[in-house]
């Protein structure tokens, strides 16, 4: 019997670009966070499992965000993930035209800090996030993580980061950014 010659088997690439929406209502905030969830299970993608809990919470507060401030002038919400080789980053874009800035740490306040625990999260882990906004007046706040996070120093603080970490974009500015 002839053997034919194969081709060998790569794995497949978990690289790409996935983009859903949902209303912005309060039972999106887990359907979101099971999606992307999903997504990364599906794809194969090599996460560190700190880095899928970071990102977890990370679209969880933002998908929030958006259902409780938002949701007025934007009955809709859309979630895009961007997986690149060694980064994977989550944006969540709404029609509504404030802009939020992360909040300073209140221990009298009981709500309010959901982009201050997105920023650190995403320090945290090595990454960046940031919001802009949209030619249609809305918004795009976004954060990027690398697959694979930074070891941190015994005894040592989190060095700062800028806004941006090299290589990474907004989902806007670049379309041909992972």
């Amino acid at each position: 019997m002839e053997s034919r010659g194969s081709v060998p088997a790569r794995p497949p690439s978990y690289e790409g670009v996935w983009r859903f929406t949902a209303p912005a209502v309060d039972v999106s905030v887990p359907q979101a966070r099971h999606a992307v969830r999903d997504l990364l299970i599906r794809q194969g993608v090599p996460a560190h499992e700190d880095t899928v809990q970071g990102l977890l919470l990370i679209v969880s507060e933002l998908v929030t965000n958006a259902v409780k401030h938002a949701a007025l002038l934007s009955p809709e919400v859309a979630v895009e993930v961007a997986i690149g080789a060694e980064w994977i980053r989550v944006s969540v874009e709404d029609n509504h035209p404030y802009r939020p800035k992360a909040l300073e740490a209140d221990d009298g306040q009981t709500g309010g800090r959901g982009l201050l625990l997105v920023r650190e999260t995403a320090l945290e882990a090595g990454g960046a996030c940031d919001v802009e906004h949209t030619a249609s007046g809305g918004k795009i706040i976004w954060a990027a993580l690398p697959l694979i996070p930074r070891l941190p120093v015994p005894g040592t603080a989190p060095e700062a980061l800028p806004v941006a970490a090299p290589g990474i974009t907004s989902p806007r500015s670049d379309p041909s950014a992972p």
